[in-house]
């Protein structure tokens, strides 16, 4: 399943005359999973099955390491897949669904800490991965936001007073800023 989305389809990168230290390091580029098809037909085939196998035995989505050498597939590892909230709640539905958990089983495979993220408007995933960012920052808060960039608590609260929409940008957030925090006002 995808981590992100939840929808139900292989997901992942391999990389070819490659160990685990190479994939960590990041120092290539892996290719999409999909790829390993036309590579290596046999060990992709067997690695659909496995992955089913898998994924009907801890009843949950994985995250497998494995390696092909001489054209024969090895599995490494394997664990339970991290995944957004959203994809979370669609997993342990298509779960119920598909007869493999009980209701109760899906609701306690929720961590009800990331359901907050939910709650707050979130960016179109096609639009995000087709858009250019022009800065990239660690986020305050759950969900998407637009509006105008302010930089001071003061400045938040004088475009909010005009009804502007905005958003706070700070290198860090200092308790100063709290009046601004509480201005920001996004659609």
């Amino acid at each position: 399943s995808d981590p992100a989305t939840g929808e139900k389809h292989l997901m992942g990168e391999f990389l070819k005359n490659a160990q685990g230290e190479d994939v960590v390091a990041g120092v290539r580029t892996p290719m999409p999973i999909a790829q390993m098809e036309q590579e290596f037909p046999e060990a992709f085939e067997e690695f659909v099955k496995v992955c089913k196998t898998l994924e009907d035995h801890y009843r949950d989505m994985q995250d497998m390491e494995f390696t092909v050498e001489n054209r024969k597939l090895y599995m490494l590892q394997t664990r339970n897949g991290k995944r957004t909230a959203q994809a979370a709640l669609k997993i342990a539905c298509d779960l119920v669904d598909e007869g493999m958990r009980t209701e109760e089983e899906a609701v306690a495979m929720i961590d009800p800490r990331n359901l907050d993220t939910l709650l707050h408007p979130q960016f179109d995933a096609a639009a995000l991965k087709a858009a250019t960012p022009v800065a990239k920052a660690l986020g305050a808060s759950p969900g998407a936001a637009c509006g105008k960039i302010v930089f001071t608590a003061e400045d938040a609260e004088t475009w909010n007073a005009r009804g502007e929409k905005v958003v706070l940008v700070r290198l860090e957030t200092s308790p100063e800023d709290i009046t601004g925090m509480k201005a920001h006002r996004v659609s």
